[in-house]
């Protein structure tokens, strides 16, 4: 993978907004990889520390951190995916629900992103959002240290019983599971929107 993660910054340093081809080329082209394309090895303790110092830097309405994470590796996250599996035959399709399981199995490290809800000023789908905007941080910087990546929300993201064995609290959602590793084969693009169609420039009546 690639080398050392830049210190952070110190509190008020300056941050100057300055162009870069190489970030650009870099967001032209991400894509996520496969959760059954990923295998061993994952980030170690230091390297997933520093991708989740990365992906904490987001935009934050009132500096709330309304999001934790969740760390799932090694013979707990065996144990994890273990106790979820059993909740698999009682999902409205089983069958479907049993094979989603391999995106949990497989990937040697997930990160449960959770999203918290922090009651005051601060809308709660602004907090929700910055949630999101962590599972998206992370994957992108997964993918500029060189690991695979992909952002998942299953059925074991909703059924309460899946909520109350990964530990959540009253108000807790799972924003996603993000799971790395290895990625074992480059992945292919796919289709992507036509943006035109979606945009409009509002103008007064």
């Amino acid at each position: 993978m690639t080398g050392s993660v830049p210190a952070a910054p110190q509190f008020g340093e300056s941050l100057p907004i300055e162009p870069s081809d190489a970030v650009v080329d870099f967001l032209a082209r991400r894509r996520s990889a496969s959760a059954m394309t990923l295998a061993a090895p994952g980030p170690d303790e230091a390297q997933l520390a520093e991708l989740l110092r990365l992906a904490a830097r987001v935009p934050d309405h009132g500096k709330l951190s309304p999001w934790r994470f969740v760390i799932l590796r090694g013979l707990a996250k065996d144990a994890f995916a273990a106790r979820i599996a059993a909740l698999a035959d009682s999902q409205a399709n089983p069958a479907k629900a049993n094979a989603a399981l391999r995106k949990l199995t497989r990937p040697p490290v997930a990160v449960a992103v959770i999203s918290r809800y922090v009651p005051g000023e601060i809308p709660e789908w602004e907090q929700r959002l910055s949630a999101a905007a962590v599972c998206q941080q992370m994957l992108l910087a997964a993918a500029a240290l060189g690991w695979g990546a992909n952002w998942i929300t299953d059925w074991y993201s909703y059924d309460p019983r899946g909520q109350a064995i990964l530990g959540l609290a009253d108000g807790e959602q799972v924003a996603g599971f993000v799971y790395l590793g290895t990625a074992t084969e480059a992945p292919q693009e796919r289709a992507r929107p036509d943006v035109a169609a979606i945009t409009s420039e509002w103008a007064p009546e």
